[in-house]
Formats: structure tokens, sequence, C-alpha cells
């Protein structure tokens, strides 16, 4: 079942309350996403960091119900 875009925000924002977060629907089928995701958080990480810390607010839904998600993560 896909995981719609609100959902998938929630998630992100409990783990990175500050974020900024744009949902692209890749496929037109609400189930391939792409999240640009903006957080002073991520200033001085690494990429792969970022990204590790999007994955932990996410959870087991990540491969689970969520198993199609692009990251493109930034600091203001």
């Amino acid at each position: 079942m896909p995981m719609p875009a609100d959902a998938i925000i929630a998630l992100i924002k409990v783990g990175i309350p500050d974020a900024e977060i744009e949902m692209i629907d890749l496929a037109g089928d609400n189930d391939h996403w792409k999240a640009i995701i903006t957080s002073e958080s991520f200033r001085g990480l690494p990429r792969v960091r970022q990204h590790q810390k999007v994955y932990a607010a996410l959870g087991d839904k990540m491969g689970g119900e969520l198993h199609a998600l692009a990251l493109e993560t930034k600091a203001p």
C-alpha cells in the first residue's frame, strides 16, 4: 500500500522538527517519492549522515511500507 506524502512528512518532522520538506511524486502513483529536506541540523554534516538522520526518522517504514524514496538534503 502506498504511503502518502503527508504521512512521510509527519514522520520526518517528528525526528527533524525544523525540517522544511518538499515532496515530489516521481511516478504519479503516490508510491515513488523524492523528498527535498532542508534543516539547520544538517549543517556541517556529510550527506551520508544527513540521509541517516532522515532514515532514522522514518524508522521501520523505510524498506517496508515506504520502499521508493529519493533524498535531497541540505542546510538552509
